[in-house]
């Protein structure tokens, strides 16, 4: 196929060969199957701020460091060159994410190179070596169903322990490759320790794949690995062998009113952006 302006400025540069074909189109970016030399990779072509949806909410972006003041001054303002320096670092927040995480040994796409707003890397594939499915279009049995979840938990108590909580995980971003579940689309990752929303964001994480492996297997929906995934971690024992048992007791004592509250106002502002986005065609 004739390759899109974005891509060709890579061919130009020789950092792909040929574009063969686009794999798929969403409201954060486009994404196109390349060839490099004798492998098969994607190209990951970021959409323009104006074009998407998402949008970079405060809870996602709280604590995301900047490479100056001047930058920090500008985002804050909104100015024209702010905005550019966000959409910067939003699209740079998923590579250093995807470098971080395949360093610490999760499963996701394997980066290359990041080009000019164009993310190059691993082409994820099933076991006929054709693109992978995401999760939501494939039907598990519960013995499927079980191990999967086990698999991805670990996955997630992996990107903890290197300091990242993916913070939109759900059967729409997990890949089934030939040798079991791949995360991707990070771009909203935060830091565990740097962002005051991490907790909330880990617990909803493993929630949504808690109820989505739960219709194939019904035990699961009554567990609670993410408290007790996030105690473990805030004690400082957690690693990626801690066995989990999905229960946890909550500890007694006097409740923060002030917390809770603020945990409601933050559920309230999400559902309504999660409307939003959905409102919104791709």
């Amino acid at each position: 196929m004739k390759a899109p302006p974005r891509l060709q400025t890579l061919i130009d540069e020789g950092l792909i060969d040929t574009v063969v074909r686009q794999l798929m189109s969403g409201k954060e970016a486009m994404v196109f199957v390349v060839r490099c030399g004798d492998e098969t990779r994607c190209a990951k072509v970021y959409k323009e701020a104006t074009h998407r949806s998402f949008r970079q909410a405060v809870d996602y972006t709280e604590n995301r460091k900047v490479k100056n003041t001047r930058q920090a001054r500008a985002m804050a303002k909104g100015s024209r060159y702010g905005r550019e320096s966000q959409e910067a670092a939003w699209q740079s927040a998923e590579v250093d994410a995807l470098y971080r995480l395949a360093a610490a040994g999760v499963r996701v796409p394997k980066p290359y190179n990041f080009h000019e707003g164009v993310l190059l890397m691993e082409l994820v594939t099933d076991e006929h070596g054709d693109a992978a499915p995401r999760l939501n279009d494939v039907a598990f049995t519960p013995e499927q169903a079980l191990a999967h979840h086990a698999s991805l938990l670990t996955e997630v108590v992996r990107m903890l322990c290197a300091g990242v909580v993916h913070g939109d995980l759900s059967e729409f971003n997990i890949l089934l490759a030939a040798d079991g579940p791949v995360i991707i689309d990070l771009p909203q990752a935060v830091d565990a320790a740097g962002n005051n929303h991490a907790k909330r964001m880990l617990l909803r994480d493993v929630e949504n794949l808690r109820d989505f492996f739960g219709r194939c297997a019904p035990e699961l929906l009554a567990t609670d690995h993410g408290c007790e995934i996030w105690a473990l971690y805030e004690r400082g024992v957690l690693t990626p062998e801690t066995p989990l048992t999905g229960v946890f007791v909550q500890p007694t004592g006097a409740v923060d009113v002030g917390g809770v509250m603020r945990e409601i106002d933050d559920a309230r502002a999400e559902e309504a952006a999660r409307r939003l986005r959905m409102a919104t065609p791709s």
